[in-house]
């Protein structure tokens, strides 16, 4: 799943900058552009910042309503609102490191090495929280099973729907995973517009959802559909340029308002490498793991 090749042209950067800041502004422009145009694919309306030593959590209230017949001059009585926190765990704070050797450079070019390096390294980040955010989708609790594919992907956005509507919240929109291999099944020899972004393959406005994600095997067999209420997808990350990792002396190069990753490059004369350092912490969550819709296409 290759990502978007959007980059920041280095001729634009200011001469005062060396190659090594230059490569690593490029680095997270890069990450945090290809984020952003995810984000505007699944609707989600801005990142959460975590902070060293917060809990993620969430917190879910019910109320009963006290009896609302009070007769004249009565104490009204209270409604009762019960509270109940679910932790969701916590952000792993992922550390990677690669290099690149003399050796390399000198039989590719400093140039070529660089940047097939770095831009490998790059789609790897990226694929690795997508990977873990389809494997969590694939754990929604509320699932069925299908004749048709048709009707899977009909179900599961109705299902969603009548999921939150029992629990009297909204749902604007709702975004489905496909197999891509079931949608063209499913087309046939029909014309339809599909996109590419930020390596995703998609189509917008398909039979009522949003936008239907199309995905290949493992990340959504074929015979599956999942599908969730754009308000129930958050994206939690940990800011790598907090001043409490600044404290140790580790200082990586962020960009922008929100700070997804963090890099650092370095020369190692002991090794005669150029080393590159990423730190990440990053997870896309569901709020209601039971809002998540998994139907599968069974022909029993």
């Amino acid at each position: 799943m290759p990502a978007e090749n959007t980059t920041t042209p280095r001729e634009n950067l200011p001469n005062t900058y060396t190659d090594i800041e230059a490569r690593e502004i490029d680095f997270v422009n890069r990450f945090n552009l290809n984020w952003d145009a995810l984000r505007k694919i699944l609707g989600i309306m801005r990142p959460i910042r975590k902070t060293p030593g917060a809990q993620l959590m969430s917190v879910k209230a019910k109320t009963t309503l006290a009896n609302g017949n009070v007769p004249e001059g009565a104490v009204i009585p209270y409604s009762k609102t019960n509270f109940t926190v679910v932790k969701k765990g916590d952000i792993e704070v992922e550390k990677y490191a690669k290099a690149v050797t003399i050796e390399e450079v000198n039989k590719y070019g400093a140039a070529l090495a660089i940047e097939k390096s770095d831009n490998s390294f790059l789609v790897e980040l990226q694929n690795k929280v997508l990977t873990n955010f389809y494997t969590f989708l694939k754990s929604g609790t509320l699932t069925s099973n299908e004749s048709t594919w048709q009707r899977a992907l009909a179900m599961a956005k109705g299902n969603v729907i009548n999921k939150f509507n029992t629990m009297r919240m909204s749902v604007t929109e709702v975004v489905g995973f496909a197999n891509v291999l079931d949608f063209y099944d499913y087309l046939g020899n029909a014309e339809i517009s599909v996109q590419t972004q930020f390596g995703l393959t998609y189509v917008q406005n398909f039979m009522g959802y949003r936008t239907l994600i199309l995905l290949s095997d493992p990340d959504i067999p074929r015979g599956m559909v999942v599908a969730l209420p754009v308000e129930n997808i958050d994206l939690y990350y940990v800011d790598p340029g907090d001043s409490e990792f600044a404290k140790l002396g580790l200082v990586y190069r962020v960009q922008g308002e929100t700070n997804l990753i963090g890099f650092h490059a370095q020369g190692n004369y002991g090794t005669a490498v150029g080393e590159m350092f990423a730190l990440m912490g990053m997870t896309l969550w569901a709020e209601y793991i039971d809002g998540i819709a998994v139907v599968t296409v069974s022909a029993d």
